[in-house]
């Protein structure tokens, strides 16, 4: 009597186990196809993207900028599909590429001005010494 007793509360467990997931499995499928489209996410990565063309970041950081474009492909494309979840992801991991594209851009660019300045007074140095005949 007791072996059964076991067996048919293992069951009922095993049934409210199975409800249970069911239950998640349907308020997780119900909340991602009730979102609604992640338009402004898009449109905001595609302004940055816009942006960062105009001031020609690919011209220093080009893999992260194509990973971004990559990214904000997809994001159309899961709206297309209706994976909102997805898209909403997708579009804002193609901002923070844009940014961090943009970022290293503008590290580039400052290194690049630093070099230079840097050159100069070497250069400057160095005229110095010949206009004086001696080091400075």
């Amino acid at each position: 009597m007791r072996i059964s007793n076991l067996k048919v509360e293992a069951s009922i467990r095993l049934f409210f186990l199975a409800l249970l997931v069911s239950l998640l499995v349907a308020l997780i499928y119900g909340c991602t196809s009730s979102l609604p489209p992640p338009t402004q996410q898009i449109a905001a990565a595609e302004e940055a993207l816009i942006n960062a063309e105009q001031a020609r970041v690919a011209e220093h950081s080009l893999p992260e900028l194509q990973e971004a474009r990559s990214k904000l492909s997809h994001a159309r494309a899961a709206v297309q599909s209706d994976e909102m979840l997805l898209a909403q992801r997708m579009a804002e991991q193609a901002s923070i590429g844009i940014k961090l594209a943009s970022a290293k851009a503008e590290l580039a660019k400052a290194e690049k001005v630093n070099t230079d300045m840097e050159q100069g007074i070497v250069d400057l140095k160095q005229e110095m010494q010949r206009n004086t005949g001696g080091p400075q």
